[in-house]
């Protein structure tokens, strides 16, 4: 009989991950259909056609079934073999935003998905920068092998150069386009046939070694021989299997198949539980928090206000790092050292949602807010926790408000108070002037869009943006500093954000080189801890 805690066995179930992709390379449709076999789902939707009936489960805003893309982050929570996921949807489009940055913190894994055809593409290559500078381990799956592909021993040198990480196949393709016949499973022996038919595919599984009768029956001596080759070559190619390596995110597993088609998702996402770690301890300022200590602790990874626009609401997403959850419980604010009631704590699935009775270390929580959580901020049962902070990254893009109705200043004011807490977009103020119309900073363009949207569908403020000829920022510690030595219009500009930090923005790379160069006194930062003053990243 098993002597296993009640809490550590059920800690040992959660699976918590996120999926990073290039836009089109199946982000949607992997997400999906492994949906649809937890059975969170029962129809895979399509986002294909933007005036479709159907949209993606995961997408909740107006706007994102509008376009057929998927803006912010979504938690969707379900059962598959005994294992709880719970899987933080990001966004796919290429103007994503620190929506995603951010999410990645509260994973403990990721699934990394390419274009067969396509390979490492450049937000990929953004995404697991991210990953790497939080050590997570990533599983590779490459898409779409039924359409003509790259190489697959090409795939694999291209991420080990342009990635950095070595990878090890799990299975392997045999052909691609219109001569791909399945994979063979390396790890065991395993051949799935893809046979095309009246539905558009039937796949069938079986144990075959290599030399079987049956397997070279089953593809041909051509494409054996090619199999058997191309496998002998991984041999001597590629790394083994070491999972020490792969928790370290020095090794990545590498998996084929065809999404769109369900062709291979099934025993990924098997392999996947067996591969993918359970909660791990979490570093704090106290020292590493693990998982199955009996006191519950988490951190704010998302707020996100108005999911439910007839209702005002403001939902703060908590990743549980340890202990039991119990609804009614209460908590510490750590920040603030008051107590905290979670009396109305829930789990999503889109627009869908559900009151949680309990939870453990691992899973993800949306906690109704009044506005006094904020992004980073630690929950703690008992002895305070405070958490690593979550970087604020320094913008791309900037764009000055202007506001079309003077009368609508408050309903402005209030939308982008709320949208800054949230972590939509940032906002600068001219330190001379301060009520001269704020500047907004973003990651992605489409960001911008978000914004002028929610501002008038939320909030009743109707704006227009006018872009601003910078491209990079930079937040500015240590003395001597005066902001008049940074007012070079067109080149540099100095702002200061809502904590009063100041940020210099700079036209091109060459110029915040140049700038940088000549003062060296002071020190130019890429990332900082919102709500830690002087606390840098």
């Amino acid at each position: 009989m098993s002597t296993t805690p009640p809490l550590e066995a059920e800690i040992a179930r959660r699976r918590t991950f996120a999926i990073i992709s290039h836009p089109d390379a199946g982000k949607t449709t992997l997400t999906e259909k492994l949906l649809l076999y937890g059975g969170a789902i029962h129809l895979a939707g399509s986002v294909k056609a933007r005036r479709a009936t159907r949209h993606a489960t995961s997408d909740w805003m107006e706007m994102e079934r509008e376009r057929g893309i998927s803006i912010t982050t979504s938690v969707l929570q379900f059962e598959w073999q005994g294992h709880h996921l719970n899987l933080l949807d990001t966004p796919g489009h290429n103007d994503f935003s620190e929506d995603t940055y951010r999410t990645l913190a509260a994973a403990d894994s990721v699934i990394m998905l390419l274009d067969a055809a396509k390979g490492v593409e450049p937000q990929t290559i953004k995404l697991f920068q991210v990953c790497r500078m939080r050590g997570l381990p990533i599983v590779t799956f490459i898409n779409k092998l039924d359409r003509a592909s790259q190489d697959p021993l090409d795939l694999l040198d291209e991420i080990e150069k342009v990635l950095g990480i070595p990878t090890t196949p799990v299975n392997w393709p045999i052909g691609s386009g219109p001569d791909f016949l399945g994979v063979y499973e390396r790890w065991g022996g395993t051949l799935m046939r893809y046979e095309r038919g009246e539905s558009g595919r039937k796949a069938t599984a079986e144990a075959l070694p290599l030399d079987a009768p049956e397997l070279i029956e089953a593809l041909g001596p051509r494409a054996h021989a090619q199999l058997v080759e191309e496998l002998e070559l991984l041999e001597g190619a590629s790394l083994p299997w070491n999972r020490e390596d792969y928790l370290a995110g020095k090794l990545s597993p590498v998996f084929f198949g065809s999404a769109m088609n369900d062709f291979g998702v099934e025993p990924f996402l098997n392999r996947f539980l067996e591969l993918a770690p359970s909660p791990r301890p979490r570093s704090a300022a106290q020292g590493s928090i693990d998982p199955a200590q009996p006191a519950l602790t988490g951190f704010v990874f998302k707020i996100q206000a108005n999911m439910d626009p007839s209702h005002r609401d403001r939902i703060a997403f908590v990743r549980l790092c340890s202990g039991r959850f119990e609804r009614g419980m209460e908590v510490t604010h750590v920040r603030t050292g008051k107590p905290l009631k979670l009396n109305k704590p829930l789990q999503f699935m889109a627009q869908e949602r559900t009151l949680v009775e309990v939870a453990y270390a691992g899973d993800i929580l949306g906690l109704w807010d009044s506005g006094a959580l904020r992004i980073g901020d630690s929950i703690a049962e008992g002895k305070p926790v405070e958490f690593e902070g979550i970087p604020r990254f320094s913008p791309e893009h900037f764009v000055r408000v202007a506001l079309l109705d003077p009368m609508k200043r408050k309903q402005l004011k209030k939308g982008l108070d709320q949208l800054s807490e949230e972590g939509a977009v940032q906002v600068f103020y001219d330190p001379v002037r301060l009520e001269k119309d704020p500047v907004l900073g973003a990651v992605g363009l489409l960001q911008f869009d978000v914004i002028q949207y929610r501002l008038r569908v939320e909030y009743g403020a109707d704006v227009s943006f006018v872009r601003l000829p910078y491209q990079y920022a930079r937040w500015v510690e240590g003395p001597p500093f005066s902001e008049s030595k940074f007012d070079d219009p067109g080149r540099t500009a100095c702002l200061l954000d809502i904590e009063g930090r100041p940020l210099i923005l700079f036209a091109t790379e060459w110029h915040m080189a140049r700038v940088i160069d000549q003062n060296k006194a002071l020190t130019f930062i890429a990332a900082v801890q919102p709500g830690r003053k002087g606390a840098i990243v």
